[in-house]
């Protein structure tokens, strides 16, 4: 089975999705529209992709309702990472009753917009991380490079709990963003049972994007994590503000060319299956 780990939906009417909107935003506008399956349909068909799984796009539990609701209506849909409050007193009562609905299958905190890099590490937190651990949920991570220290102690701390690092942490690879990252992110891979998405790299590198500007940040990961734990997304239709997904498809065919065909079917959908408990 091929897996995308990482596709969003997205009703604009609801208007809780604040990182698209305000000043600044007018670079987004080509995805400033409601985004559904019948959108993506024609790109997972070309791609042979079998099925997706849904990620939060906005920090409400409304969402992770939305996407539950897209979950029942799409043979497509294998599963949800939703969003609950993590640190409110009813964070783990939110997560228990998403929790029952079988596609719900992780939790994502919007790490990187969240102004106090220590956020993560902070005890009213301690609940909800056992939480995931107890309910057989994963931990999306959605941080950048500057996060990647606190998620190691994070991860120590709470080693029962699944772990899969979105978008490969975001590296800098625009502005050549290399060393420090590469370091932090060996260091995970060797202390921590996380896995990682190889998804969101294109937006990363900008409009200059190629294959060959991201082999060196894939090839890293490929050395530290190894195919075992490395999982592909496409973060459509974020993915569309830089390229197509045939374009993202066919790059990641050539950035996995060296592996075996087990290795590859491991990236491209078991490892998805396996973090994500998806049948």
């Amino acid at each position: 089975m091929i897996v995308d780990s990482h596709v969003h939906f997205w009703q604009l009417a609801r208007g809780d999705y604040d990182w698209m909107m305000g000043p600044g935003t007018e670079g987004l506008a080509p995805i400033k529209r409601d985004f559904g399956v019948e959108d993506l349909r024609p790109h997972i068909r070309a791609a042979g992709i079998d099925k997706v799984l849904l990620v939060q796009a906005a920090a409400t539990v409304v969402e992770s309702e939305f996407l539950l609701r897209q979950a029942d209506a799409c043979p497509e849909v294998a599963g949800v990472v939703g969003w609950v409050a993590m640190d409110a007193p009813d964070g783990v009562s939110s997560m228990e009753k998403l929790a029952a609905h079988q596609a719900f299958k992780g939790v994502r905190p919007m790490i990187h917009d969240i102004a106090d890099v220590d956020w993560m590490l902070g005890r009213a937190l301690d609940d909800a991380f056992a939480a995931l651990a107890r309910l057989d949920l994963t931990f999306d991570c959605l941080v950048r490079p500057v996060h990647l220290p606190n998620l190691l102690a994070l991860l120590q701390r709470h080693p029962d709990m699944r772990a899969v690092i979105c978008h490969g942490a975001k590296p800098e690879i625009a502005a050549g963003g290399f060393a420090r990252w590469a370091e932090d992110m060996a260091l995970l891979a060797q202390e921590t049972n996380a896995f990682c998405k190889l998804s969101g790299l294109i937006t990363e590198a900008g409009p200059g994007w190629s294959v060959e500007g991201l082999r060196p940040y894939v090839d890293h990961l490929l050395a530290v994590f190894g195919a075992r734990r490395l999982i592909w997304g496409s973060d459509w239709p974020v993915l569309t503000l830089t390229a197509d997904y045939g374009e993202w498809w066919a790059a990641i065919g050539r950035l996995l060319t060296d592996l075996a065909p087990a290795e590859r079917a491991q990236v491209l959908g078991g490892n998805a299956v396996s973090a994500y408990r998806l049948t």
